[in-house]
Order: structure tokens, then sequence, then C-alpha cells
């Protein structure tokens, strides 16, 4: 099943998520209908809620980075209640989008390395290091699990110039492949 992408202004976002147990009903139903959304709507990220479910998950794919870095078309991973342990090196700028904010791209600086702790579709814990666009995908995924969006990374400034086409989004003035949900407006 695809799932709709929430898009920028819905408060799901805005909202740290919720730890998940093993138990959580129709987990890997859950994260075979993520990867199909993901596939669909042709990201190499995808966290829970921008389909609206406000839990602690986010699936990577990173495969249309194949080009730039060699082997991260094999980072197909699932990330269940991670944990940020550090982020590492000099800060670098990296142009990123969002599916829940679509004609939107900006040169966000990140760490180039993270250690974090997670499980996967399993319930098997992990304790990783990752680097390069895997850590890229990553970070801009827990950050969707913390409740902050890629222009929240933003200058005040730069957000000012942005604040028109953010609007538009949030009122559903965007055309896309994919379906999307949006706030509901008082």
């Amino acid at each position: 099943m695809v799932y709709p992408i929430v898009a920028y202004g819905h408060p799901v976002l805005k909202k740290r998520a919720e730890e998940i147990d093993k138990n959580y009903p129709g987990l890997k139903q859950l994260i075979a209908d993520m990867y199909e959304t993901l596939s669909f709507s042709k990201g190499v990220g995808l966290a829970a809620p921008q389909i609206n479910l406000s839990i602690r998950l986010f699936i990577t794919d990173g495969s249309p980075f194949k080009e730039e870095e060699p082997g991260i078309e094999n980072f197909k991973k699932v990330f269940i209640n991670p944990v940020l342990i550090s982020e590492d090196g000099d800060e670098w700028k990296f142009n990123e989008g969002c599916l829940s904010i679509p004609g939107i791209r900006e040169d966000i600086e990140r760490k180039p390395k993270l250690h974090l702790k997670y499980a996967d579709e399993n319930f098997v814990a992990h304790d990783e290091i990752f680097s390069g666009i895997a850590s890229r995908i990553i970070q801009h995924e827990y950050d969707h699990i913390e409740g902050i969006l890629f222009v929240d990374r933003l200058s005040a400034f730069k957000r000012r110039l942005l604040k028109g086409k953010l609007n538009d989004i949030s009122a559903g003035k965007v055309d896309v492949d994919y379906k999307m949900k949006f706030a509901l407006r008082k």
C-alpha cells in the first residue's frame, strides 16, 4: 500500500515521535508499505511521521546516490527507536530535499560521521558508525522523528525567503507525482 506523504505544515511533522516495541501492530506490513511508498515517491528515506504515524521508525534506500558514492546502493535499512550517540567531523554542505516539502532544496550543513544505536525490523539491536551519504540520510530521517525539518536548520533569513513557498505547500498548492496529506485548515 502506498501511503500519502504528510505535507509541511501538518502538526505530526513537528512532534517528537514515540518509541515502539516488537508487538507494534502490523509492523512487518507497515515497513513493507513504507518501502513501497518510498519507491513510488522516489525518495531515499522515509520516516513514520511522514505517513502520519508519530513513532520512532524510519527506513532508508541509498540507491539513488549510487553514482556519487559507490556502495551506497546497498544502504537499505530499517531503523527502530534509534538513539543518536554522537556526530563527528567538520560540517559539510549537501543539497537536501524532502518528500514532505516538495520543490524546495537547500544546502544543509551536517557532520560527516555519526554513531547510532537502533533496532532493525526484527528488533535485533545494532550499534554502528555511519559516514558519508548514509550518515546524511540518517541524520535527515532522525530529525523527522525528533520533530525537526531540514528547513528548520536554515538561517532565519533563508526561512523568510522561503516563507511563500512553504505556505503554498501547507495550503496544498503543490504539483507532485505522489499523494500528499495536508493539515486541516480551520
